[in-house]
């Protein structure tokens, strides 16, 4: 662990005698939170440079651990001593005294100057999203984000952003370099005790007695097999968690990519075993992921990502074309081959695959550092292990192009016909209520055991039959229009033959149907969804007759 906070692994370099760094767990210096001390932004100009915003100035001009401090005495003012200045593709991480969706810019705006404690507020346009700072801490400026930042300063301020520009203070690489510098002397002075200590071993061999060059011989051995044992042991933790593969490496655990257990709108999927024996699942990204910037993006994304109902990933390959990310390998494969597929599913496993999804969908919704919607929401990317916990599949592929607005051709492409929500279709803004949508129709399918997802009209004598979906919905509306039970009997999979919780059952087909709604305002949340599950997940009994509630 460095002084800036980044993990990173050295390796020797035997024919240079120097330290090289090998890998490390953030690839851009910009990442590295609170790098440029607080108040401070990162800024790539094109090179990674520290800055202050405008109204504030370098606590210390030597130290940018010390970050900025403001040229004014900040008191709770009236609104009209009060300015924002925009500070365009720039944003703090975190501190957010006040978090709102589907929200104006003039309610965000209002709600930073009646908050004492906002520094500043950062809004999306595309999404409606509200932020509001009641702290400026690891702040960086990159031309494709689209937020901007609102600072809060004094009307009588004289602020302007070419200092941010320009990046005119002493850049974040000083301090990078000073590291290095300090983590190679430190390497140089042990590579030189190492030396020492083979010297003092040869020069004690020649004078010593016999039996002194034996157990001095014998200690020596001990000693260097120990620490190497150690270095590998370490290495392998490290690497054997998220690692870079070589493209030769995942060719040989694949076979040659043969194969393929799945394939999806970011790529092709195959199962392979490395070197040390671990069974993987091995993603061969398609041509979107081929430009570096995107690749990266997403492997930092993902790479932050950890939570039990979310695929883990263990590694990743860079090499020229070649980009694929490696997971660890599900035993029972999808959800979509085991509903459709395969033998029924027992109730208790369809309400915990339910329940885990709701999940990991609402850590990515509300407990990620960084948002993420995952777009394709499906029962082909939800896979389930051997004890039927489900895991979420692709969920960070769409994370940068989501971020960039201007790429609005793909993200209209994202996702899988039949599971897409309406507002695709109508453009309207992507919010996390798409995903939702997609939940809800997943859920529907696991109670009932049949595609509810097809789009595919059929005709029978130049008539139109109607979706699955649309019958299905329009049918549970009226039953619950006319006060009628919603014959949960009718509903769940036959071949459970009774054998099924109803209230568990009744949950399932009310969650699914709110999430539904035409009208995206009208669908709940998914942490609402995890809350609403859990108060009946002790409900696991199953009934001992039909007429069992």
């Amino acid at each position: 662990m460095d002084q800036d906070g980044n993990l990173r692994l050295f390796s020797l370099d035997k024919q240079s005698g120097s330290w090289v760094v090998t890998w490390q767990a953030l690839p851009g210096l910009c990442n590295v939170h609170g790098i440029c001390g607080r108040n401070g932004i990162c800024v790539y100009t094109p090179e990674p440079k520290c800055t202050c915003p405008p109204g504030y100035e370098m606590s210390e001009p030597t130290d940018w651990n010390k970050g900025c401090k403001p040229k004014f005495n900040f008191t709770c003012s009236k609104s009209q001593d009060v300015k924002f200045l925009a500070l365009p593709n720039t944003d703090y991480y975190g501190f957010d005294a006040i978090y709102k969706d589907n929200a104006s810019f003039n309610f965000c705006r209002q709600a930073c100057l009646d908050d004492c404690s906002c520094l500043g507020f950062s809004y999306r346009e595309s999404q409606r999203f509200c932020f509001g700072k009641r702290s400026l801490f690891s702040g960086y400026k990159q031309p494709s984000f689209p937020r901007t930042l609102h600072l809060k300063l004094p009307i009588s301020m004289v602020a302007s952003l070419e200092q941010i520009r320009n990046g005119s203070n002493p850049d974040c690489s000083k301090a990078r370099d000073q590291l290095m510098v300090s983590s190679s002397t430190m390497y140089d002075t042990i590579s030189k005790r190492v030396r020492w200590a083979y010297l003092y071993w040869f020069a004690s061999a020649i004078g010593a007695v016999e039996i002194l060059i034996f157990f001095s011989g014998w200690w020596i051995l001990f000693r260097k097999g120990d620490v190497q044992s150690t270095l590998e042991d370490g290495y392998r933790a490290i690497t054997s968690q998220f690692r870079r593969f070589s493209y030769a490496e995942l060719k040989s655990a694949t076979q040659n990519f043969k194969g393929e257990i799945g394939r999806g709108a970011s790529g092709s999927v195959y199962k392979g075993v490395l070197a040390d024996q671990r069974v993987v699942a091995v993603k061969r990204l398609g041509d979107v992921y081929h430009e570096e910037e995107v690749f990266w993006a997403e492997v930092s994304t993902i790479g932050k990502i950890h939570h039990m109902n979310l695929v883990r990933m263990w590694g990743f390959c860079c090499e020229g074309k070649h980009k694929l990310l490696v997971y660890e390998y599900v035993e029972n494969q999808s959800l979509d081959k085991n509903l459709f597929s395969g033998d029924y599913i027992e109730w208790r496993d369809r309400f915990k695959i339910a329940l885990g999804t709701a999940k990991g969908l609402a850590y990515l919704h509300h407990e990620c550092l960084e948002w993420v919607i995952h777009c394709d929401v499906k029962p082909g990317n939800i896979l389930l292990d051997k004890t039927f916990e489900p895991k979420i599949a692709d969920f960070g592929l769409a994370k940068l192009l989501q971020r960039d607005g201007a790429n609005s051709e793909f993200s209209r492409k994202r996702g899988t016909k039949g599971y897409m929500a309406p507002e695709w279709a109508l453009n309207l803004p992507i919010t996390a209520k798409v995903d939702v949508y997609s939940y809800g129709l997943m859920v529907l399918e696991i109670v009932k055991e049949i595609r509810l997802s097809s789009w595919v009209v059929k005709k029978e004598e130049n008539e139109e039959q109607e979706a699955e979906l649309t019958v299905f919905t329009r049918e549970i509306k009226r039953r619950i229009q006319r006060g009628e039970d919603l014959g949960i009997e009718d509903l769940v999979d036959k071949r459970l033959k009774g054998k099924y919780s109803r209230k568990q059952a009744r949950m399932l087909v009310e969650i699914g149907m709110s999430c539904v709604e035409e009208d995206r305002n009208k669908r709940p949340t998914m942490d609402s969804i995890v809350h609403q599950l859990l108060e009946i997940d002790g409900e696991s009994k199953l009934p001992k007759s039909d007429n069992e509630d």
